[in-house]
């Protein structure tokens, strides 16, 4: 009985996994991260959500109810999610140096958009770059290039 209770959770997961193509996932992971940051500081300001919707559709040339759907499902990946290394994982194998530093200006960019960065939004920017493996020139680069143009 548990064999086929496992068997069964193990095929619908399969399943619905398969369904979504690769880049796809990627936006899903990336938006997570978006969605990350803007809960970072534990103050959702409407300029955040304004800025992260520019960015799905900027980043992933989606129309508004696409945009508005991946955002959706995000908050929910984001809500299940225990840790960070299912998304940056993916977002490892498959992004460019150079994409990954854009996913890292797009975090700072959410950071700075409310005109107070908070020690908690700093630290998630480092962590990501960390697990994403961008060099620590890089991430300083990407947060002086934003910081003067937000604040």
């Amino acid at each position: 009985m548990l064999n086929q209770i496992k068997l069964f959770f193990t095929q619908h997961i399969a399943l619905s996994a398969s369904e979504n193509t690769l880049e796809e996932k990627l936006q899903l992971a990336t938006v997570v991260l978006f969605l990350e940051m803007m809960y970072m500081d534990d103050k959702v300001d409407p300029k955040e959500q304004e800025v992260i919707l520019s960015l799905v559709h900027q980043n992933f040339s989606l129309t508004a109810e696409q945009a508005t759907s991946l955002i959706e499902l995000a908050e929910q990946q984001r809500k299940q999610a225990t840790d960070y290394f299912q998304f940056t994982s993916l977002i490892n194998k498959e992004y460019s140096l150079e994409q990954k530093v854009r996913l890292i200006e797009s975090l700072w960019k959410i950071a700075f958009i409310d005109g107070v960065l908070d020690m908690n939004e700093e630290y998630l920017v480092r962590k990501i770059a960390d697990l994403l493996h961008v060099p620590h020139t890089a991430f300083i680069m990407a947060k002086n290039r934003l910081e003067p143009a937000i604040s």
